[in-house]
């Protein structure tokens, strides 16, 4: 290891040590609270969010008690009028904010995709643990999944609010969550009509196995996940897309042979994954102006 390398990695244990950010993420157009006020439910939360930095330099959020959405648009001259909201992963204690946030929205800009990254409630970690330690016994909210369901109906309710000031249709919002985010996602299709999205991506998600008959009038889905994924495995994906067909809602799968989870194993078909979901979005109408 030379000198820059290992300057590199003291760098990176000291800002992690610190909390810090070494990923500069481009900051939103517009941050937009979800709730007027303190958020049902987490009245007696009273601990503050923080950004650190995880070992590979990524921007990870903490102890989200305010929950918002932060607003990218697409370029105006390639808008297609389309938006999607993005749900991060994390184990309902972080939120993987670059590679499951704003390099999503980013993406989904490129093809003409306004997106709204969400901050949803998460469980209490403690500022006294390991950066990217779990979070203590108490305060742990034990219905924290509950909370951040309510959070994505809450987010797609206010996205379609919005249409007509950010100037894209109110009958084109779709939602793409990944692992926790992904049962974010899923709480909010099961939830009442007016809070679901018109089109759902379940990447990795949790709770998938969990599914029940989908609602009538759910979401056409797009899942995607790896055959290797040790955390969440590959099972759920395939009960959810089963469940999608035998309620005759359109749904495409893709499981990919390496990725594992979070898609972190490079070389396989996982790496391109977006791409596989901008084909569908196409085909399903969703980047027509």
């Amino acid at each position: 290891m030379n000198i820059l390398e290992c300057t590199k990695g003291v760098l990176l244990v000291l800002i992690s040590i610190c909390g810090l950010s070494a990923a500069e993420l481009p900051p939103p157009e517009r941050e937009i609270p979800l709730y007027r006020g303190v958020a049902p439910g987490s009245e007696q939360w009273d601990w503050a969010e923080r950004t650190i930095t995880n070992g590979n330099g990524r921007a990870v959020v903490q102890n989200v008690v305010r929950p918002v959405l932060q607003y990218y648009p697409a370029p105006k001259p390639i808008a297609v009028g389309t938006a999607m909201i993005v749900a991060p992963g994390g184990g309902w204690h972080n939120l993987m904010m670059s590679y499951e946030g704003v390099e999503i929205a980013q993406r989904l800009n490129e093809m003409g995709v306004d997106a709204f990254v969400l901050k949803y409630r998460l469980t209490y970690t403690d500022p006294r643990l390991k950066p990217m330690g779990r979070p203590t016994a108490a305060p742990y909210p034990p219905n924290i999944r509950e909370l951040s369901g309510a959070d994505g109906r809450q987010a797609v309710l206010l996205v379609r609010q919005h249409a007509g000031t950010f100037g894209y249709r109110a009958d084109r919002i779709g939602m793409i969550g990944f692992s926790a985010g992904g049962g974010v996602l899923l709480a909010t299709v099961a939830g009442p009509v007016e809070s679901r999205p018109n089109f759902a991506a379940a990447i990795y998600a949790a709770d998938a196995g969990n599914t029940t008959p989908p609602p009538d009038g759910a979401p056409v889905m797009f899942i995607a996940v790896a055959s290797d994924d040790r955390s969440v495995g590959y099972q759920g994906s395939l009960d959810l897309f089963s469940a999608w067909r035998k309620a005759n809602i359109p749904v495409e799968l893709h499981i990919f042979q390496t990725g594992q989870h979070g898609f972190g194993k490079k070389g396989g078909g996982a790496d391109h994954f977006m791409d596989r979901l901008e084909e569908w979005l196409k085909v399903n109408g969703w980047l027509s102006k």
